[in-house]
């Protein structure tokens, strides 16, 4: 049986209360501070819905912002228990020898005994190049190691126009590159798969390691309420970028903004475009994490259909003060083939109000469904002929 692309479509009102939906609203208007920055996007994180965009597909010099993957595939490891925060890894003669005066960094000693922890202190608050090579050559073996496992966990995102080349973003002819729509999928996962040590390691204003004081250049966090990272970059190739999110009233929106021409463009851009996403917008629920969306059709399984069920709860951003009407359409290739394991994503949700960019939320199977055996697929084949 041919497998095609199932649709199911409703329509809901955006607030729960009422009678009707209003007429469509014209989506905010993004900041004027945003009219010379070349690539940007906004997300409201918690409706996984875009709010505004330039350019997002566009291939971009990641620069510093590299080092978000390197923290990214640390704290996958530590979650996996691979790694521990306690580690303590040896200073290289090479790592030292190269990185000790280039650029932003530790000023780590060859033979020195560092912790992870203070290399992913030294990594999220003040940049540290060296940082993010000694961890690399002591968890991986090697840097062409650590990066292979950046790229690994990178198609996993689904960062499809993104390649790392290094741990630390030091320019390398345009080998690592990546997109705005590539880093808000990265910053998203590392928010929402690591919250306990995003908090612990993201949003420090300084990092004080043998005397030396050193502050974090994130425009962001102490200025715009609820703040708390990720990760500015600059080389003399890509501009002034940043990947940032706040949290506010339960809500939060992340953000790019790449390849501005001072850093008091990109501060002013990543500000107002930050508090934009706040001012203009705000984010009804539609439906608690784990519950059931729909089903999906079954081929082959023990069987004829499965539960989707929502891995995360979600909800939908409109307009501050409309009411407009919100469309949910379930897609999937089906029929899905079975066996199918409880909890995979096998289907999304679409949702679309009318102004706004289409939101996509997973859906996941709520059970597992096992390869029909020959009685099984004698019993579904008699309930398929039955009306």
């Amino acid at each position: 049986m041919k497998r095609r692309l199932a649709i199911v479509t409703c329509a809901l009102v955006a607030g729960s209360l009422a009678e009707s939906a209003a007429p469509a609203h014209r989506p905010p208007a993004p900041p004027a501070a945003l009219a010379g920055v070349p690539v940007y996007l906004a997300i409201d994180l918690t409706a996984h819905q875009p709010l505004a965009g330039r350019d997002i597909d566009r291939v971009i010099l990641p620069a510093s912002m590299t080092k978000v993957m390197t923290v990214y595939l640390a704290f996958e490891l530590i979650a996996q228990g691979k790694l521990t925060p306690d580690l303590h890894l040896v200073v290289s003669r090479e790592a030292a020898a190269t990185w000790n005066t280039r650029g932003t960094g530790m000023r780590l000693k060859a033979g020195e005994r560092v912790s992870v922890d203070l290399l992913l202190r030294g990594i999220t608050t003040i940049s540290a190049n060296d940082a993010a090579v000694v961890l690399a050559e002591g968890v991986a073996g090697s840097v062409p190691a650590w990066t292979a496992w950046m790229n690994a966990e990178a198609r996993k995102l689904r960062m499809m126009r993104s390649h790392f080349a290094t741990p630390n973003g030091w320019p390398d002819n345009g080998a690592t590159r990546t997109t705005a729509a590539d880093l808000a999928r990265l910053g998203s996962a590392l928010v929402e798969r690591h919250p306990e040590l995003y908090r612990r390691y993201f949003g420090k204003k300084a990092l004080t390691w043998n005397g030396v004081t050193q502050q974090n250049h994130d425009p962001t966090v102490g200025v715009v309420t609820g703040a708390d990272g990720i990760k500015t970059g600059h080389t003399r190739e890509s501009g002034y970028s940043f990947l940032g999110t706040a949290a506010r009233e339960g809500r939060r929106v992340i953000i790019v903004v790449a390849g501005a021409a001072s850093e008091a463009q990109r501060a002013e851009a990543a500000r107002a475009l930050l508090e934009w996403g706040f001012a203009a917008w705000e984010t009804r629920p539609l439906f608690p994490k784990g519950a059931t969306v729909g089903q999906a059709r079954v081929q082959g399984g023990t069987a004829r259909s499965v539960d989707l069920v929502a891995p995360i709860g979600a909800g939908v951003a409109v307009p501050r003060g409309s009411n407009p009407l919100v469309t949910t359409t379930i897609r999937y290739r089906g029929p899905l083939v079975a066996p199918i394991a409880k909890g995979a994503e096998v289907a999304w949700l679409e949702v679309a109000v009318a102004g706004a960019p289409v939101a996509k939320v997973p859906l996941a199977a709520a059970v597992s469904i096992n390869r029909a055996g020959p009685f099984d697929r004698l019993a579904n084949g008699v309930a398929g002929l039955m009306p």
